[in-house]
């Protein structure tokens, strides 16, 4: 459970858009969408290789 301590005078949008963001970190809403469907264990690795070359091929390009 998230706790968001307002202060005296905090706007209320102010206050909102902070929960957002502290809710956005947590992965809650991501996990709830991984978990409405059963994905194959061939499938999450793909995707995690796939993650993995991006990022190798992103770092790649910086050292050039």
């Amino acid at each position: 459970m998230l706790i968001i301590p307002i202060k005296e005078g905090e706007n209320i949008d102010r206050a909102l858009k902070r929960f957002k963001r502290k809710f956005d970190k947590t992965g809650t809403k991501r996990q709830l969408q991984s978990r409405k469907q059963f994905t194959k264990p061939s499938v999450v690795r793909r995707a995690q290789i796939q993650k993995a070359q991006y990022i190798q091929n992103l770092r790649d390009q910086e050292e050039i």
